[in-house]
C-alpha cells in the first residue's frame, strides 16, 4: 500500500503541475478517496479468519440483501457537494471485434460487480462493489447453468489475475443484447452476493468513490462526466481513468492473494465442456 500511495501522490503532483488546481480537484479527490478506502480494506482483510477471507463476519449479518446494478449503466448515487454526476453522460458501448473461436480458458481471473450500497455493521464504511474468484460462478448455490455460462465467458482469453467488471462482459455481448443467450446476470450476481454474506465464498468488498464506481459500471469506451463547482465546468473521465481504477483495485487484490487466493467455495460444479 505504501507503493500504491506513492504512485497516487505522484499522479496528484503531476496533475497539479499540468493543470489548474481547481480543474484537477475532482480527479484528485477521487484518487485520494480510493487510496484511503483501499488502505482501510487492507487493514480489515488482514484480520479475516477463514481461508484468508477478504469479506468479514460482520457482512454476513446484513439483511435484506441489496441487488446488483445493471452492467454498463452505472449507479448515479448522491455525490459530495462539489461533484454532480451527469447521468446522461454515459456514452453507448461499442462492439468489439469477433473473438477467437477457441480462446484459451484461464480460471485465475476475477469478476467485479457493483451493487446497492450497504454497511456491514455499526460504524463501518459503505460497501458498494464486490470482487469474487471466477470459480465462485460454479457454486451450486448460484443460479445454474447461468453461472457456468457466465464463467465460460469470463475465463475465455484472459490474463492471469485479471479483474473483469460485469460491464466489460456486457460490452462483449453486443452492449447487453446477447445476455439472454448467456444467462440471467442479475440473478447470478444476487446469488454471488448472498454467498459472500453467508460466508460460503471469499470476496473483496470495496467502498469505491462515486466516480471510480461509475467508471467500472460503464463500458470500456464509455465516459462519465462530473461537474466541478469550484472550476465551474464539467470534467470528463473515460477509458484511461477506468483502466487506472482497475489497476489500483488489481494492485490491492494482488497484495491479498499473494498470501492466499480468494476461496471460491466448496462443492463447485465442473466448468462447461469446451467443444473441440
Amino acid at each position: 500500500m505504501a507503493e500504491l500511495g506513492h504512485d497516487l501522490r505522484w499522479d496528484a503532483a503531476s496533475l497539479l503541475r499540468s493543470q489548474d488546481t481547481r480543474s484537477a480537484s475532482a480527479r484528485l479527490i477521487a484518487n485520494e478517496r480510493l487510496m484511503l478506502q483501499l488502505a482501510q480494506q487492507v487493514a480489515q482483510m488482514r484480520c479475516a479468519s477463514k481461508h484468508g477471507a477478504a469479506s468479514t463476519d460482520q457482512s454476513r449479518q446484513f439483511d435484506p440483501l441489496p441487488g446488483p446494478y445493471p452492467p454498463g449503466a452505472g449507479p448515479m448515487t448522491s455525490a459530495p457537494p462539489h461533484h454532480i454526476h451527469d447521468a446522461t453522460s454515459l456514452e453507448g458501448t461499442f462492439l468489439m471485434p469477433e473473438p477467437d473461436p477457441s480462446p484459451a480458458r484461464n480460471r485465475d481471473v476475477y469478476l467485479l460487480f457493483a451493487h446497492a450500497p450497504y454497511y456491514p455493521g455499526p460504524g463501518t464504511q459503505e460497501i458498494n462493489t464486490t470482487v469474487v474468484a471466477a470459480d465462485s460462478l460454479l457454486h451450486p448455490q448460484v443460479c445454474q447453468p447461468d453461472g457456468a455460462r457466465i464463467h465460460d465467458l469470463l475465463t475465455q482469453g484472459r490474463q492471469p489475475g485479471e479483474i473483469i467488471p460485469l460491464s466489460t462482459l456486457t460490452h462483449e455481448l453486443g452492449g447487453g443484447a446477447d445476455w439472454p443467450a448467456v444467462g440471467d446476470w442479475e440473478r447470478v450476481t444476487t446469488d454471488l452476493l448472498q454467498l459472500v454474506h453467508l460466508g460460503n465464498c471469499d470476496a473483496l468488498s470495496l467502498g469505491l468513490p462515486e466516480i471510480a464506481r461509475a467508471l467500472l459500471c460503464s463500458g470500456p469506451h464509455s465516459h462519465v462526466r462530473a461537474f466541478d463547482a469550484a472550476a465551474g465546468k464539467l470534467i470528463a473521465y473515460g477509458p484511461d481513468e477506468r483502466d487506472a481504477t482497475l489497476a489500483e483495485v488489481g494492485a490491492f487484490l494482488a497484495s491479498l492473494v499473494a498470501e492466499q487466493d480468494l476461496w471460491p467455495g466448496d462443492g463447485l460444479l465442473p466448468p462447461l465442456a469446451r467443444r473441440p
